[in-house]
């Protein structure tokens, strides 16, 4: 919704509300990598199969995809702090049920809860975000949008591989710690200003649907591959990388467990802020190319046993998992109608959490059958494969009048627009 001058809030309000919800969204996606390093201890407790660790992984995509095609406009209709505040609320009493779980169905139900919270966080955190940018500094909520999650996914699963190695027992601390931030973020956005008043149609938006316009369709089949590679490179570390390096490395501390998803992470947040300024086709093909080069020479280095090599690759992966999927929005957003933004940025996202869910669930089922590392080969094969497709198939693509690559005017404003609608989406990794 467009804001006359008059009607802006105060700068101070809104540059403080810009804080907030960054380092909302930050916190959010803290809680999202902060379990997976427990997982191989919790593997052990509860003695649960691959399987059972890859499915906690998966339920949570399900759920926050269908939070996403149910309740993405929410916030449209109702605004933005009254469902920021009431997710951060559903997101502690999920994490609490993690800290409570004893078996797998409660850990199942905590994890879609925690999906089901972060969907509507997702995408009205994001939009915020956008909606409270600074004038003088244009672009910022794209950089912002993309690091913020990013940066908290990194950060998440790097204090819980720490305390795990610090403490005998610290799920209560980690857990305890992260539904007392959310029940805060929960009070604290009230301060922030409200930049999307009460809409007529809230009935209406929470009927799912997806729609793909026909101009946008060859850029969607095209740019599949790159997304679903990305985002399955990113289920594979987020579920299987600790019980990679417990098993195939014997590395048993937990900082080095978990810190294969900071890394993947963090260097994704670094990547997506140095390129968000260039041009989709360009953001493409270099996340793509990361992505294939990572993912090969990871399984080079489990074959050799060199964990050193293992966390280069995961560098170069990780600067194409946090590109790939922002390129491919980039190259599609301009070509549809605003009124029509919204219904593809849901059909695209089925792509992303069907790489996230399915493979990873694949892994686990298989894994005690085939063994982890030649499962491992077999997933991260099919990365490689659809990585490198996509990043052969956008280089000999024509892309006149692309965003950042030819043409101006409209073209320059969708993908100001595109930035901030789809950084934010490309991120969610993290989940």
């Amino acid at each position: 919704m467009t804001h006359s001058p008059a009607a802006r809030p105060h700068e101070a309000r809104r540059r403080l509300g810009f804080v907030l919800v960054a380092a909302a969204t930050a916190a959010m996606m803290a809680g999202a990598s902060a379990p997976s390093p427990f997982y191989p201890t919790l593997q052990e407790q509860l003695h649960l199969l691959p399987v059972a660790t890859t499915g906690i992984f998966a339920v949570y995509a399900v759920a926050l995809l269908a939070a996403l095609l149910v309740f993405g406009s929410l916030s449209d209709h109702l605004g933005r702090r009254p469902v920021i505040s009431g997710a951060f609320i559903l997101l502690a009493g999920s994490v609490t049920a993690f800290l409570l779980a004893d078996s797998l169905p409660m850990l199942l139900v905590a994890r879609v809860l925690q999906g089901i919270a972060s969907g509507l966080l997702l995408t009205t955190l994001s939009a915020a975000i956008a909606d409270l940018e600074a004038e003088d500094d244009p672009g910022s909520s794209a950089a912002w949008n993309t690091v913020a999650p990013l940066g908290g996914l990194a950060l998440g699963a790097l204090a819980s591989g720490l305390l795990l190695d610090l403490m005998a027992e610290p799920r209560t601390l980690v857990f305890v710690s992260l539904s007392v931030i959310y029940i805060a973020f929960a009070a604290l956005v009230w301060a922030a200003p409200e930049t999307s008043p009460r809409a007529p149609g809230l009935a209406a938006s929470l009927k799912p649907h997806l729609t793909l316009p026909p101009a946008a369709r060859s850029g969607f089949v095209s740019g599949a591959p790159a997304v679903f590679a990305g985002w399955a490179t990113g289920g594979l570390y987020l579920s299987l990388g600790a019980a990679i390096v417990h098993t195939t490395f014997g590395i048993r501390e937990h900082l080095w467990q978990g810190m294969v998803i900071t890394i993947l992470a963090g260097v994704g947040a670094a990547a997506a802020a140095v390129l968000h300024r260039f041009g989709a086709r360009t953001i493409t093909i270099f996340g793509t190319t990361a992505l294939a080069l990572g993912t090969a020479l990871s399984l080079l280095a489990i074959g050799l046993g060199s964990f050193g090599l293992f966390l280069a690759a995961v560098v170069v992966a990780g600067a194409g998992f946090g590109t790939a999927f922002m390129g491919v929005i980039r190259s599609i957003s301009p070509l549809v109608e605003d009124h029509e933004r919204a219904g593809t940025f849901a059909s695209l996202f089925v792509v992303p959490y069907t790489a996230f869910g399915i493979p990873a669930v694949l892994a686990g089922l298989l894994a005690p059958v085939l063994s982890l590392p030649v499962t491992t080969y077999a997933y991260g094969g099919l990365v490689t494969v659809l990585a490198t497709v996509a990043a052969i198939s956008r280089a000999r693509s024509k892309d006149a009048g692309q965003p950042g690559e030819a043409g101006g005017g409209n073209a320059g404003e969708a993908r100001n627009e595109a930035e901030r609608i789809g950084a934010g989406a490309a991120s969610d990794a993290g989940h």
